[in-house]
């Protein structure tokens, strides 16, 4: 018999308001929580570094009374430094990485009650769109079907939450690591403006300011509070992100004004998409219509493949850098097995990136900023697909390609895959991926809005209105707790 059968009925703010009315303890969700970990994990390998002792000793000492108080929560394991929870990050350079310190965005989770209980899964370096590092001895599956991909960066968090262990879960998108798992795995995601969220102390900036933090629900008044509850720049902050009129919550249960919508069922370089992909922007594009927006098909005119080559630059020193940085911690020089070849060739091709071609680099991502903002001078929400085809196979996005160029931007990389995403981290402007659509096999599809910088709450609060409009918070994967237990 379950903790508490009901769990997946409800999502992390209905189960915080059990808690508040005495309903259910924070125990009990925990319970619950570990007991469809240990029913679901086996078949998807999304969960690591179970703390369970130490959660329990932290409801123990008692939660703060924040708005999502006794509710279980995952961290990505890819940063998110948090004492007592130590992390792999993808890497068995990295692995059994202790913290002593906490980030700021897990003592602003901390401060509003959530019950830390482990780490997700995540791609070495965090650079791919599936999560199949070597450190977690095989593949994240997607619960939509086993032999799919969850989607990376954030791929064990997809995978946790679509599969009902947690109601939401932590992620990171420097390039669409929270919106390409949302799309997976039939969730919400929604990237904020550049600096909404804290980055330190022990970062200043992820990728040149293309990096930023971020989570994977069930439904759009999950990701509002938990955006509420961590905003705002951190001590030192290199970037400030514009000040909110309100908050994401408040937007969330507003309506949307009348607003001017472009889209298009192309890439961002004009390439054709999957069916599937195309039918899904074409509906929603409806559906806004319906709700009274002006719409039309219009794409951007802005350099995306050079976006994309200084991108991939860019993330190549990234990933050097911190391979250097853990190499001098440790006081070694690099050894077989440290790293997956992908990351060994990133490592490869930062050496022979200047110092001023690096610069170079950045210059061609704030001038593609400026190409986008110029297109949003004329539109408040630009929407696509997120994805150019439905979740891939499992194997292959994994790291085993020997050349990291080619694994980005070559006629099978992740690119190709991923046309849209990544721009949005280049520019800082919000960005969300929506569950509307399904194949006739099963398999989610997201549709992508953004907005332009700043304007977070006008993009939640269309976020929401299509949530309404078109629920899907009781859509269940096969691979599911229910079913399971079902089975014996």
């Amino acid at each position: 018999m379950s903790a508490f059968a009901q769990y997946e009925s409800f999502d992390a703010t209905a189960l915080a308001g059990l808690v508040a009315m005495g309903e259910v303890s924070p125990g009990e969700l925990l319970d619950a929580a570990l007991e469809r970990a240990a029913a679901l994990n086996p078949k998807l390998n999304a969960v690591t570094m179970l703390q369970a002792e130490l959660a329990r000793e932290n409801i123990a000492r008692g939660l703060p009374h924040g708005p999502l108080r006794g509710v279980p929560f995952l961290l990505k394991d890819l940063g998110a430094e948090a004492v007592g929870f130590p992390g792999h990050n993808g890497s068995m350079l990295l692995k059994d990485t202790q913290y002593s310190g906490n980030s700021s965005i897990v003592d602003r989770l901390l401060k509003a009650g959530v019950v830390l209980f482990g780490r997700t899964t995540a791609p070495e370096g965090g650079v791919g769109a599936a999560t199949e590092a070597a450190v977690y001895g095989g593949p994240t599956r997607n619960p939509w079907n086993l032999d799919r991909t969850p989607g990376g960066s954030s791929g064990g968090s997809g995978a946790s939450v679509a599969a009902g262990i947690v109601p939401a879960a932590h992620g990171s998108d420097g390039g669409g690591s929270v919106r390409i798992p949302a799309s997976s795995c039939g969730l919400f995601g929604f990237k904020p403006t550049r600096a909404r969220l804290p980055d330190g102390p022990n970062s200043g900036e992820g990728w040149a300011g293309m990096a930023i933090d971020g989570f994977l629900t069930r439904s759009v008044r999950d990701t509002a509070i938990l955006l509420d509850v961590t905003r705002g720049s951190d001590l030192g902050a290199p970037y400030v992100a514009p000040p909110m009129k309100d908050s994401f919550f408040a937007a969330a249960k507003a309506t949307s004004r009348p607003l001017r919508v472009a889209f298009s069922t192309k890439t961002l370089t004009g390439d054709p998409i999957d069916p599937d992909c195309e039918k899904a922007v074409l509906e929603t594009v409806k559906l806004l219509e319906a709700m009274g927006h002006h719409v039309e098909e219009e794409l951007p005119k802005a350099d995306t493949i050079g976006m994309m080559k200084a991108w991939t630059a860019i993330v190549a020193c990234g990933t050097a850098l911190w391979v250097r940085q853990v190499l001098a911690k440790k006081g070694r020089d690099l050894q077989q097995g440290d790293l997956e070849p992908v990351a060994l060739d990133a490592c490869r091709y930062a050496k022979t990136i200047s110092g001023d071609a690096y610069l170079e680099a950045v210059e061609a991502v704030h001038a593609y900023g400026r190409e986008m903002a110029a297109f949003f001078l004329n539109y408040d929400i630009l929407v696509t697909a997120t994805l150019a085809e439905p979740p891939a196979q499992i194997g292959r996005f994994n790291h085993s390609r020997e050349s990291y160029v080619d694994y980005r931007l070559g006629e099978n990389g992740i690119f190709a895959y991923s046309p849209y995403t990544a721009a949005f981290n280049a520019t800082g402007q919000p960005a969300a991926s929506v569950p509307l659509h399904w194949t006739e096999d099963g398999l989610p599809v997201g549709v992508h809005l953004a907005s332009p910088f700043g304007e977070d709450e006008m993009l939640m609060t269309v976020c929401a209105d299509l949530e309404r409009a078109r629920p899907w918070f009781d859509r269940r994967p096969p691979v599911c707790f229910a079913n399971i237990m079902e089975k014996g």
